[in-house]
Order: structure tokens, then sequence, then C-alpha cells
């Protein structure tokens, strides 16, 4: 147990000092997801792939600001069916962060107290292109820009053109809503493939989104 050992330790500090100084690279992708369906697990998949990020959060509302409350599936079974929709895919995770303030949530709010809880994470904060021209009307935006890098989902039809800092990437376009799947589901009309299946036997079993 001597100069072997010795020699593996010279070997590995400097690795060892490079992993422990290594930022971490997340994105986060908020929303509803009621219910998540395959075109956010897409959007999150590919910017992953794309920003060789560590891992992508998928980061559901407790009640988002500009939606009216009686629209929102309870949370506890929306993160059920996250946690359904992401089963085996170590690359995506959930934060719950929102769902245990409760309330409103805003993106400054949820991301300041986030940065400061993983001052090593450099975050990466995912939005439809549709978004981007809405940006100048975000709750304290010029903060928010300072704090985490946008990145744009890039779809026709859309000008992407902004005065902030946005990084675009190009995702396959899915034409799928959760509104689309809910007025589908109310109105007796199939919902396979547009969801994972874990999830689809989650809402048949759960009887959601059966009232209009």
């Amino acid at each position: 147990m001597g100069e072997r050992d010795q020699g593996l330790g010279l070997a590995l500090e400097p690795r060892l000092e490079e992993e422990t100084s290594k930022r971490r690279r997340v994105g986060i992708l908020g929303g509803s997801f009621n219910p998540v369906h395959q075109g956010h697990l897409v959007i999150a998949d590919q910017v992953y792939d794309k920003l060789c990020l560590d891992q992508v959060y998928l980061m559901p509302n407790y009640q988002a600001p500009h939606v009216d409350p009686k629209a929102f599936l309870d949370a506890d079974k929306r993160l059920a069916m996250l946690n359904l929709a992401i089963a085996g895919n170590d690359h995506l995770a959930i934060e719950t962060l929102e769902l245990e303030r409760k309330g409103k949530s805003y993106s400054y709010d949820t991301m300041d107290i986030l940065t400061k809880l993983h001052p090593d994470t450099d975050y990466y904060f995912i939005i439809g292109a549709d978004m981007v021209e809405y940006l100048p009307t975000w709750y304290r935006i010029d903060d928010l820009v300072d704090m985490v890098q946008f990145v744009g989902v890039q779809r026709p039809g859309y000008d992407l053109a902004t005065d902030y800092p946005v990084l675009y990437v190009d995702v396959p376009e899915m034409a799928i809503s959760s509104t689309q799947i809910r007025q589908a589901v109310g109105q007796g009309h199939s919902i396979r493939y547009l969801l994972p299946e874990a999830v689809r036997h989650y809402i048949e079993e759960e009887g959601l989104y059966l009232e209009p």
C-alpha cells in the first residue's frame, strides 16, 4: 500500500479539483404541464442535447400569473404525471419550488431563489418562440436576464427579434397542446401518442379532464 497508492493519489488530485470547480449547466422548462405531453419532453430533450447541459428540470407552476385557477388541475396530480413522464430519463428531473411556494409564480422570484440556493449552477431558461416578443412585459425582466440565459425554441411563423439576449435552438415542431389534450378527453377522442402511455393510463384511471 505505499508507492502505488501514492501514485494514484497524485494522478487523481488534478481531476478531482477540476470536477469540483466545474459549474453545472441546468435547463429550466416551466409550465402548467396540465397535462405534460410529448411536445414538452421533446423540447427538454433537444435543448439538453444541443446545448450539452448537465440536466433539464421541468418546473410546474402552482398557479400561473395570467391563468384562471379553475383551469388548473391539482398540483399533486400534475406532479404525478410528470414523474410518470420522465421515469427512466436521468437527464430530466422535476423542480418543485413553485409548487412548494404556492400562489402565483413569477420567473424572477423563482430564479432569484434558485440562483442563491445553487450558486455553482448556470441556468438556461427555456421559452417558446411565441413568448420572445413578450419578454419586455415580464416582471423584473432586466434583473432576470442577469440571472439566467434565455433559450428560445424556434417555431415557424414567429418573429424572434428581441433586444434581450436569447440563445435559439431548433427543435422539431410538434403541434400538441395541453388544451388540445384536455378537450379531446372531454369529447371522448383518442389522445394516444400525444403523451407518454403511462400518463395516458393515469388520466384514464383517475378520470381526469372528463368535465368540459
